[in-house]
């Protein structure tokens, strides 16, 4: 069993209880505007470019025709990329990058497992996120069912956007769903998303019937869903679902803008972190809306 990869995050302590070693699954069926990981978007690998990092030595074009130098400048026909990353394993400088690695289940687990004692003394283990981890399912189902064959407790951070048959495949396997709820209004979810959020809400309530536990994790992203709008529909969403065992409001930052130049995507516009101050009022407004602890971060 193979997957895709772009990153191995260890000694995470927001994704999940206890210290958490994060794989990230290539590829995701959403196009959030504000998206963090968006070199974990395309369903292959995507070529990263770092324009400050190029010294334009060109050993790059020399194996690849879709690298292309004029004026001094260094620029990518991504539409010719194929992802091979020949060119990044020649750059020196380290100005290119293929994030993406085909894996096995085994050795992805084998990583993971280098952290066993930590997850022992804190509590922690596996957490599957993405890109969607859902939307490679067999490989997310293989992942999960190796990491409870050895002991090691999992959490999958998931957009909700998915066949509901993969969450119910899966759901006997984790130990907590990190849920997004990103847009309680349907036709702004599909205006920021590109998707409705009506099948994220139906596979809410699947996983409620399975007895699953699930946290709600609501990025608010200023000037789209800070509003009293959304904090009255993610207290519905408490109330209306016993699986949901807290809710985490995520302030948006920009750190996803630097990495879309670099995979040639459109960055979001704003370039500030959400501050914090604003982020803590918002909590403080949920609370009483919300039928299960709120936190922020």
């Amino acid at each position: 069993m193979e997957g895709l990869i772009f990153n191995i995050q260890r000694f995470s302590i927001y994704d999940g209880p206890g210290i958490r070693t994060n794989l990230f699954l290539q590829g995701c069926p959403l196009s959030c505007a504000w998206c963090h990981n968006p070199e974990g978007k395309p369903f292959r690998p995507v070529l990263r470019f770092d324009p400050a990092k190029c010294v334009g030595c060109g050993a790059c074009a020399s194996v690849c025709g879709c690298h292309i130098f004029e004026n001094g400048q260094h620029r990518i026909d991504r539409e010719s990329c194929a992802g091979c990353g020949k060119c990044a394993s020649l750059c020196r400088w380290e100005a290119l990058e293929l994030p993406a690695k085909r894996v096995t289940a085994e050795n992805a687990m084998a990583q993971v497992l280098r952290d066993r004692d930590f997850f022992e003394e804190s509590g922690g283990g596996l957490t599957l996120t993405g890109g969607e981890p859902l939307a490679q399912p067999e490989f997310a189902k293989e992942l999960a069912r190796l990491s409870k064959e050895a002991g090691i407790t999992v959490c999958v951070e998931t957009s909700g956007f998915c066949p509901p048959e993969v969450l119910g495949e899966i759901a006997g396997d984790v130990d907590l769903f990190l849920y997004d709820w990103k847009i309680t209004d349907d036709g702004l979810h599909r205006q920021y998303t590109g998707r409705s959020n009506i099948q994220i809400r139906e596979n809410l309530a699947l996983l409620n019937r399975l007895g699953a536990r699930v946290e709600l994790r609501c990025p608010i992203i200023p000037g789209i869903n800070d509003d009293p709008g959304h904090l009255a529909g993610i207290g519905e969403l408490t109330r209306e679902f016993p699986c949901i065992c807290a809710v985490t409001l995520e302030g948006y930052h920009p750190l996803g803008c630097g990495k879309a130049e670099q995979v040639g995507m459109e960055p979001f516009p704003l370039k500030t972190s959400m501050e914090q101050g604003r982020l803590e009022e918002l909590a403080a407004q949920l609370k009483p809306l919300s039928a299960v602890p709120v936190q922020f971060h």
